[in-house]
């Protein structure tokens, strides 16, 4: 029997001036703002590559915005996919239903907000995740850069306040079924005192 795959998801969004990043815009413009998260993107999805390319991880990309011939021109040759749901929470459980519906044995999305995620990270989760059903990156700002689960589990979706800083709590609250564990936080990049964190020369070696 072959084994089940584990999948590592990306949610990102084509970068388009005006809609992206837009807590950034009064900071960096319009431009700017939609280039830094392109900068995000790409360096995320590196050390995304490098994983998967150590542990034979199926690599998704999840993308919300733009066309997919955009996408591709944009980021390559990747599976890509666009997110489906009303809300962040519906988009990331469907995902989830998803890849365990086609038969993977992990699964883990992460976010490209947060510079200090690296593929030692991703890592971390897939090992944390033999002996937890979940795991979690929190972030600085109550919200989490990545969630990794075992099994479909669409209660940690429901009436969550997304875009807050209660989302780990809220999140917490409704997985005490299940074992959770989690990694290091990090910060955040979402609006202009944030910049700081930002270390432009961290794409894997």
């Amino acid at each position: 029997m072959p084994q089940q795959p584990n999948i590592l998801a990306i949610f990102t969004r084509f970068p388009t001036p005006g809609t992206t990043k837009t807590r950034l815009i009064p900071r960096l413009g319009p431009d700017g703002a939609a280039a830094l998260h392109r900068q995000m993107t790409e360096r995320v999805l590196a050390h995304a590559k490098k994983f998967c390319s150590q542990s034979a991880a199926v690599l998704e990309i999840h993308f919300h915005g733009g066309s997919l011939e955009a996408m591709k021109q944009w980021l390559g040759p990747h599976t890509l996919i666009r997110q489906k749901g009303a809300s962040l929470g519906d988009r990331m459980e469907h995902t989830f239903h998803t890849a365990f519906a086609s038969g993977a044995n992990k699964t883990v999305i992460i976010g490209t907000d947060c510079p200090g995620l690296t593929h030692d990270i991703i890592s971390q989760a897939f090992t944390t995740l033999e002996n937890s059903s979940l795991v979690l990156g929190p972030a600085q700002d109550g919200g989490y850069y990545l969630i990794g689960l075992t099994t479909p589990s669409p209660a940690l979706f429901v009436n969550i306040d997304w875009g807050t800083p209660t989302v780990l709590a809220q999140t917490l609250l409704r997985a005490q079924s299940l074992t959770v564990s989690q990694l290091p936080p990090l910060h955040d990049v979402d609006r202009p005192e944030d910049l700081v964190h930002i270390d432009y020369h961290s794409h894997p070696e």
